[in-house]
């Protein structure tokens, strides 16, 4: 999702969503952005549990914008995020079958998707896909009609702050440089 792509792509999540959106929407009406993801568990991560909470909280002050969440089932100890695909899937189809947008812009690497996308198409609609190229489905570009590679040029002036948060440094203190799996 957008959250993890940009912490571990650029390093930061602080963006200004309704710039994002209405760079990738150009002169074209907007109709409605939707977010999907899954809320973190509080006791697995509290310092990533709070950034999520961060960042939701600011998408919910975003006009237009509305954020939809799934939940979480564990699979053999490990939680597994559920119905997301599947919500996000269906509002692409029934928006389409409603005919309330012309052109869909996903921003997501996820393969799932190139299905519903292709029905989409099929429907006479456009898409277009946004992308990290870190973490992106050939499945996915194939299917696009217009393909926006996202990276640190895309995002110049899309930051809420001039510079990335400040994480709060937890347990002992890591050498110069070196970044464990919880200072992405």
């Amino acid at each position: 999702n957008l959250y993890h792509a940009l912490r571990s792509n650029l390093r930061r999540y602080d963006l200004n969503f309704a710039n994002f959106a209405n760079k990738l929407c150009g002169e074209r009406r907007l109709f409605r952005v939707y977010y999907y993801n899954v809320l973190q568990e509080p006791g697995q991560r509290a310092e990533g549990h709070r950034e999520q909470q961060d960042f939701l909280n600011a998408l919910r002050e975003t006009p237009y914008l509305e954020v939809r969440l799934g939940g979480t089932k564990l699979a053999q100890g490990v939680p597994v995020e559920k119905g997301i695909d599947v919500m996000l899937a269906t509002d692409l189809l029934l928006f389409a079958w409603n005919n309330l947008y012309d052109v869909a812009v996903l921003v997501s690497g996820d393969s799932d998707f190139a299905y519903a996308l292709q029905a989409v198409k099929n429907m006479g609609k456009h898409v277009e896909v946004a992308y990290f190229e870190s973490n992106v489905s050939k499945d996915l570009l194939d299917v696009a009609d217009v393909r926006h590679q996202l990276d640190r040029n895309a995002f110049k002036g899309l930051w809420i702050s001039k510079h990335p948060p400040r994480r709060k440094r937890t347990g002992a203190p890591t050498a110069k440089g070196a970044h464990g799996k919880g200072d992405q």
